[in-house]
């Protein structure tokens, strides 16, 4: 990462513009969904461990769900398994299960846990088995049978709640408890669609999805296009447009779902962006998206 300078004029305002967002944000839940190429790159890395620190030393309850694509796949090709798909979505058998539960829940979680406590906060790594925090059933996919993947149908906050109250911050693997068409086994949950639940279910202010873009663009190949704020109203408009198209549905789809819920805003924001996190919330500026509840 690039080293630069300021003065201390300058870091005084730096401070100072970020006051009120501080004091407006203290003592609120705000949940980060970690993924992309920010968990790949040793850099960008730092810089969220150090942002989510942050957030925490000035009070803000931060609840960090991560996923872990690239080292399940990994992880996979050690063992000589064969990913197979169904129209293009990854079909979760049990043995593969066993591998996302072993590699999500275990070493990406507990790595991400440490390097929070290496920089000076203090994290409590948790998976969606954990105090029955996510429940799931299987899901029903129009691409046909997935296996082992799970659509939520119930979050129960219980655990993240008592671990906000002692001062740490939630990392949560998204592995959650089969119920009903699932009862007894595991299932792999979608990190975003899992954060967006957690965020509705806490009653949070706001919902942060890292990703590898800058935002929704109003022109997918004009990276200055980029729409700052939108309406809950307008996304239904942008997709039948096609101004958010493929990949970035999944994502508008979750920022509706904790919108509904009651929570404030949602923001898709550029993890390849040193400091993304707090770019987003303390600036005047920002550097995403931020979609937003029609009456605000």
């Amino acid at each position: 990462m690039k080293e630069f300078t300021i003065g201390n004029e300058d870091r005084a305002r730096v401070l100072i513009q970020a006051l009120p967002y501080i004091q407006k944000f203290m003592g609120k839940t705000i949940v980060v969904k970690y993924g992309g190429n920010a968990m790949i790159n040793h850099d960008l890395k730092a810089a969220v461990i150090q942002d989510v620190v942050l957030m925490a030393c000035v009070g803000i309850r931060t609840v960090l769900v991560h996923g872990g694509g690239p080292e399940i796949e990994h992880m996979l090709k050690i063992i000589g398994k064969e990913s197979r798909f169904v129209n293009g979505l990854r079909y979760t058998d049990e043995e593969t299960m066993e591998i996302v539960q072993m590699v999500l829940a275990g070493k990406v979680n507990k790595d991400i846990v440490s390097l929070i406590q290496q920089a000076g906060g203090q994290a409590l790594g948790i998976c969606g088995l954990d105090g029955g925090l996510l429940q799931a059933r299987k899901l029903k996919s129009p691409a046909g049978d997935l296996g082992l993947v799970g659509e939520i149908s119930a979050v129960k906050t219980a655990v993240l709640d008592d671990v906000l109250s002692r001062g740490y911050i939630p990392v949560v693997s998204t592995v959650a408890q089969g119920v009903d068409n699932a009862a007894g086994q595991s299932l792999n949950i979608n990190a975003d669609t899992a954060a967006a639940q957690i965020a509705a279910a806490l009653g949070a202010e706001k919902l942060m999805l890292m990703t590898d873009v800058r935002g929704i663009l109003r022109d997918v190949n004009d990276p200055d296009s980029l729409l700052q704020e939108i309406k809950r109203s307008e996304l239904d408009r942008l997709i039948k447009e096609g101004t958010v198209s493929k990949g970035m549905i999944p994502k508008v789809d979750c920022c509706r779902v904790a919108l509904d819920a009651g929570v404030k805003k949602a923001h898709i924001i550029d993890g390849r962006i040193p400091h993304a996190l707090l770019l987003e919330l303390f600036t005047d500026e920002g550097i995403g998206t931020q979609v937003v509840a029609d009456g605000n």
